[in-house]
C-alpha cells in the first residue's frame, strides 16, 4: 500500500530538505512504517527521531489531518493512501 508522508517544523532536514514523498509498504503497522522511514529515508541524525523503536518526544503525527492519539498512536492500522504529518515541536533558541 502507498503512504504519503510529509515533514516539517524543522524535521525536514534529518531527510536532506525532503518535505514530502510517498513509501510502499507491505505491513499495515505505524510501529513498522517509522522505522522503515528511519532505515531508508533519514540522511543524518537518526537518534533524532527514533528512541527504542518509539518516537523521541517533540514530534507530532498527524493521520489524515488527525493527532495520532485520537488514532490509536503505534496501533493504527495503515491504510492506503494515508497520509502522515511529522512536524518538530522543537525549535532552539
Amino acid at each position: 500500500m502507498k503512504i504519503n508522508l510529509e515533514f516539517s517544523g524543522g524535521l525536514e532536514l534529518l531527510f536532506d530538505g525532503l518535505k514530502q514523498t510517498s513509501v510502499v509498504v507491505e505491513d499495515s503497522s505505524l510501529k513498522n512504517l517509522f522505522k522503515k522511514i528511519e532505515s531508508e529515508l533519514i540522511t543524518q541524525n537518526k537518534e533524532l527521531f527514533l528512541k527504542d523503536e518509539k518516537l523521541r518526544p517533540g514530534i507530532l503525527v498527524l493521520i489524515n489531518e488527525s493527532d495520532w492519539e485520537l488514532e490509536g498512536q503505534y496501533d493504527y492500522q495503515l491504510k492506503d493512501e494515508d497520509t502522515i504529518v511529522l512536524i518538530s515541536t522543537l525549535h532552539g533558541g
